[in-house]
């Protein structure tokens, strides 16, 4: 059967609910890894396409089987491939050597079978030969968990219904990425970023130690475009990423002046990181950054500038890489 072509619907980053319109809305976890579409005509065959409509299927064989799991029963779902740690949480990093393969079978082949991926379902968009785009997200939702779609590589994972800031909450004790809040009357739209779906990620704050930056461009010429920052480790100061975003114009001005005075030729980081056209700076000037999640290395995922510390001498931040990661 000939399937339509789907571009995955996005979720426009927000908070919860109001308290009062919290029964209207289903909660879902925000999953770490590659959104997907799968295309099931019905012949034991799935093609995957990925968020840029990219042909993604033979990146994951172990996902084959999906093909046959509703037999004859043509269908288009949503959903989001993962790659879960040893306990149980999606793990980009580990993803990322997964990523990229779809045109490499044999190294497809291995990878999966030392980092294997797995399949979550969250939404039903073609069914039967009926579109079910203009149903409401309850519906398709119903839809979806009627086919008992459960396997080895893929799973329909529970969607909660009201009591938004009891499922946040357990997002973040779990160590979790987020929540994405569905309105539960609201009908998929096809690569919209839509206020009917909200997705909420959970941020971390630390100190971190500025020891050196990049150059910007264009604009930001003659200012920094990102700092490199560190944390103690060991008795070393080690490198955790570059920081450049988060700053107003003012800020990244008045961080020029500072950076300008603090200058050394001498690299502040143990061991000395690979970053080209790095300035280095006397590590003295403490930050607060954002970020979501470290990699095992230790790095700092998506992270984003809060605010100077001056109240706080670089042997006096708090902030560790924690034991497990040095």
């Amino acid at each position: 059967m000939e399937l339509p072509l789907i571009p995955p619907m996005l979720a426009t980053p927000g908070s919860l609910p109001p308290a009062a319109r919290d029964a209207r809305w289903a909660y879902e976890t925000k999953q770490d890894g590659q959104r997907v579409v799968a295309y099931l005509p019905g012949d034991g065959s799935v093609l995957l396409r990925a968020r840029s409509g990219l042909d993604i299927t033979g990146a994951y064989p172990e996902l084959r089987p999906l093909g046959a799991a509703l037999g004859t029963t043509p269908a288009v779902l949503d959903g989001e491939v993962l790659v879960l740690d040893e306990e149980g949480r999606a793990d980009f990093q580990l993803l990322q050597s997964r990523m990229g393969l779809a045109h490499s079978p044999a190294l497809a082949a291995r990878r999966a079978a030392r980092v294997p991926a797995h399949l979550v379902l969250f939404d039903a968009l073609h069914l039967a030969g009926r579109p079910l785009l203009s149903l409401p997200y309850a519906r398709r939702r119903g839809e979806l968990e009627g086919l008992g779609l459960g396997g080895p590589a893929w799973s329909v994972p529970r969607a909660l219904v009201g009591h938004g800031e009891e499922a946040l909450r357990a997002t973040r004790e779990h160590g979790l990425e987020g929540l994405v809040c569905k309105r539960l009357d609201s009908v998929y739209e096809p690569g919209v970023r839509s206020r009917a779906w909200i997705k909420i990620r959970n941020l971390r704050s630390e100190d971190v130690v500025i020891g050196g930056w990049l150059p910007g461009r264009g604009r930001l010429t003659g200012l920094p475009g990102a700092v490199l920052v560190g944390q103690r480790a060991a008795g070393r100061l080690r490198y955790v990423g570059g920081v450049g975003t988060g700053w107003s114009e003012a800020e990244r001005a008045e961080l020029a002046g500072l950076l300008r005075v603090a200058a050394t030729g001498s690299c502040p980081f143990d061991p000395v990181p690979a970053v080209p056209d790095a300035r280095w700076v006397v590590p003295r000037l403490v930050g607060e950054v954002r970020f979501s999640t470290r990699t095992r290395e230790g790095m700092l995922r998506q992270p984003s500038w809060l605010r100077l510390r001056p109240d706080l001498a670089p042997e006096e931040s708090a902030a560790d890489i924690p034991d497990d990661l040095v």
